[in-house]
């Protein structure tokens, strides 16, 4: 009969018995999957009937819920023992599915782009088959979008001098490296903004070619946004001392979503404002 008692290793000081985070019960999700269902049914309700009362209340849920839940997730990192190897090692899996699913997303807009883009043909109400379609004017490739590709790949540059400065312990590297990657992030969103402003043709009612490069141009300028977000509070983690050679994945993570950003917007660059060009509209400014 053996009598030796089989349990997992404990985590020597932390009172955690095994390599795993079982999470204290929390409210968090209830609370966001209420807020996503007031969100979803508010905008029905905007859009139809031109009330946003549930759609307001559906914002404030969902950014109570990302403000809560992730506080406490950051409150749980820095409990030791709590976020072991394996758990780390589950987050980081976690993180890859998460920008493989992102990756997805996109797929299907180039997917719509280049069912056009090779096959005019299916431009409804097109005498000539073309792409552009006949009367639209295209940005030119090398004024603001190619600015904005050197700010992207730029801030490529710097989020990872920052990564090596935190893995050299250099903290003013770190700081300095993130606080340049915002600060690139937010040219970015400018950037945009004004090219979005300039635009020689309109979302709503403008046809197809509009539609595809509004949603895809706008979807990615959303992801700088939330990648810019992300970076922000890693900034403020970084002056806090938040962040180790050991423990930081919460860095490493906004760094891989950095950089999956970076990548799309060259897609986006080479195939939609280059390849896709069309006749050019004139600069901003003339």
């Amino acid at each position: 009969m053996d009598t030796h008692a089989h349990t997992e290793p404990a985590i020597v000081g932390s009172g955690v018995k095994n390599p795993y985070h079982l999470v204290e019960p929390s409210p968090w999700p209830i609370i966001g999957s209420l807020g996503g269902f007031c969100l979803v049914f508010g905008i029905i309700l905007a859009a139809h009937f031109g009330s946003y009362l549930l759609l307001g209340i559906g914002v404030v849920l969902i950014a109570a819920t990302m403000v809560g839940w992730w506080r406490a997730v950051l409150s749980e990192s820095r409990v030791p023992g709590l976020h072991s190897k394996l758990v780390q090692l589950g987050m980081r899996y976690g993180m890859m599915l998460f920008i493989t699913s992102e990756v997805l997303f996109f797929v299907s807009f180039f997917w719509a782009w280049f069912n056009f883009a090779i096959y005019p043909d299916n431009v409804a109400g097109q005498t000539t088959p073309m792409w552009p379609p006949s009367g639209v004017k295209t940005f030119d490739p090398f004024h603001l979008p190619f600015l904005n590709t050197m700010l992207l790949l730029l801030s490529g540059t710097t989020i990872t001098w920052a990564h090596h400065s935190l893995l050299e312990r250099d903290k003013r590297g770190l700081v300095m490296g993130l606080g340049l990657t915002v600060l690139l992030g937010m040219t970015f969103t400018m950037c945009q903004a004004i090219e979005y402003s300039d635009a020689p043709f309109k979302f709503v009612g403008g046809g197809i070619y509009p539609s595809v490069f509004f949603l895809a141009t706008g979807f990615h300028g959303f992801h700088v946004i939330v990648g810019t977000i992300f970076l922000i509070v890693c900034w403020f983690r970084a002056r806090s001392d938040d962040f180790t050679v050991e423990r930081h994945f919460g860095f490493e993570a906004a760094a891989w979503y950095w950089h999956f950003v970076d990548v799309v917007w060259l897609f986006l660059f080479v195939c939609i404002y280059y390849f896709g060009a069309g006749p050019i509209e004139a600069h901003i400014g003339g």
